[in-house]
């Protein structure tokens, strides 16, 4: 990817993040986003959106934000000057949850077991 490309998606992510920051709540949810990756020509854009709070909403907090993508691009685009304003499909990320989840079962596994002694192997031998 190219560094442009990187700088665009960096920039498109901060600003969307402070456009639904401002603009769009949510009862007991918060919302971030994780990544936008755009295309090389600019035209589409998928913004990755982690959802904390109520998992039974994620999937109508994703097609309210896609309802209202004309009102969130107008908004972010106010803010960021491309020569092509790309089209934003918002995507569930879920990698905070996996993770999560990961960590739940790294902590219920037994401790180790503890390692040797060198001198006791010698001391059962002689």
């Amino acid at each position: 990817m190219s560094q442009r490309l990187d700088r665009v998606n960096e920039l498109m992510k901060r600003e969307l993040s402070m456009v639904l920051e401002r603009g769009y709540r949510f009862d007991g949810i918060v919302l971030t986003v994780h990544e936008v990756v755009t295309a090389p020509d600019l035209r589409n854009a998928s913004a990755w959106v982690g959802i904390l709070g109520k998992a039974r909403d994620e999937a109508a907090v994703i097609e309210k934000l896609n309802k209202e993508k004309g009102n969130i691009q107008r908004e972010l685009y106010k803010r960021v000057k491309l020569k092509h304003s790309p089209q934003i499909l918002f995507r569930l990320d879920k990698s905070i949850e996996r993770a999560v989840s990961l960590i739940n079962v790294i902590d219920s596994l037994p401790p180790p077991a503890p390692d040797p002694e060198p001198g006791a192997e010698e001391a059962k031998e002689g």
